[in-house]
Formats: C-alpha cells, structure tokens, sequence
C-alpha cells in the first residue's frame, strides 16, 4: 500500500516572529492534537512562528480514518528532513517534537538550517522496556538539545535518565511528578497548566539563547 505524504505543513505564525518552530507529533494523535495545540499557542503568542505537519501514517489515517502504526523511522526522518528542506524563511529554525516526533527531530538535527532541538517528553525506552534504550539520536546530536520531561514520565523518568550520564550538550529540565504528557496527579499540588506554561517559556529561552 503506497502512504501519504504530500509534504504540506500548517503553519501559526506570529506577529513580529523572532525564529521559527517545526514541530513533529507523537506515535499516537496527529499535529492538531491537544497538547500540540497548546504547546502551539503558548509559542505563537511569545513571537515564535511554529510549523505542524502530519508523518505518512498519520495522514493516511486523516483520509480513510484506519489507526495504523507509525511508519519505520527511517521514512519518519525522511518525512521531517523534507520538510526541513522546505523551509525557506531567514528566521532562526529550531525542531522539536513530542515523545516520537522528538526523536525524529533529533535525528534530522545535523541539518544545516537547525540550530538547536527540543524534546517535550523524550521516549527513551518503551514502557516497562528499561533495557531498550533509544540514546543513540541524542548522543549523535551536534547541535544543542533541551529535553522537558515529566519525573515520572513512563518513558524515562527522572531515575532513569539521571543513570544514563547523558552529554552536557544536553539541558534537561524535569518537570515534579508529570507524566509523558507532563501532567501532574491532583494531590502532588502542581497544575499541568503551570509545567506547560514552564515548558513553553523554557523553550523560548532556549531558542532565544541559541539564535
């Protein structure tokens, strides 16, 4: 079965934009999911214009409304370095990604248009899966990254990450007992509306610092 991917992008942008955002989805809801809206706004209105697409899977999903897997990361990295190559704007340019779309980020990174990555919720193993780690993209990242993880992330929590003496090209900021979404149980006397309003300014810092 041939997949979709017609390499168009939604962009938000923002008034008197300061650098720009491609920002790719996780493994299980598409670019205009909750959270990437969210994630999306709090973006735009601090002036940083932030592109969304859907990876082939996705989009096939779009038009006959079937879930299926995601595609193998090797067609995931070609979907976003496409659309990296796409971007024609002279704003700085950052990736991002949440869970899986920030590996994909990761992995297109070395691209010379990109000047730094940010991971909102790194999957850096399967759940209940401690022994398959999925360092390699960060470790062979050449350009600066800013991981944003809940402490209790099932994907990589605050344990298990402080174990794997990650490079100190990597800023990594956690987020009190947030989950893969940074979302927060009611008794811990956090909001998830506070760790993604956080998140958003520390990624702006983050870009403002590296642009």
């Amino acid at each position: 079965m041939s997949v979709v991917d017609d390499l168009t992008w939604h962009l938000d942008k923002a008034d008197n934009a300061i650098a720009s955002i491609i920002f790719a989805h996780g493994a299980g809801a598409a670019f205009d999911s909750e959270f990437m809206q969210i994630v999306t706004d709090g973006l735009v209105a601090k002036g940083i214009n932030v592109y969304r697409f859907n990876f082939p899977y996705m989009q096939q999903r779009a038009l006959d409304g079937k879930r299926r897997p995601p595609n193998r990361m090797p067609a995931l990295e070609q979907s976003f370095a496409e659309r990296l190559a796409k971007y024609n704007d002279d704003l700085p340019l950052f990736v991002a990604g949440k869970s899986m779309g920030s590996r994909v980020a990761a992995l297109v990174s070395d691209h010379e248009k990109v000047l730094g990555v940010v991971a909102l919720g790194y999957p850096f193993h399967p759940p209940k899966k401690l022994e398959k780690t999925r360092l390699e993209p960060l470790l062979q990242a050449t350009k600066p990254v800013l991981i944003l993880q809940g402490e209790r992330d099932a994907l990589g929590n605050k344990q298990d990450i402080d174990g794997y003496q990650l490079p100190k090209t990597i800023e990594l900021q956690f987020f009190a007992d947030g989950d893969h979404d940074l979302k927060p149980r009611v008794r811990s006397g956090h909001s998830h509306q506070q760790h993604l309003a956080q998140a958003i300014a520390s990624m702006v810092q983050f870009m403002e610092q590296h642009s």
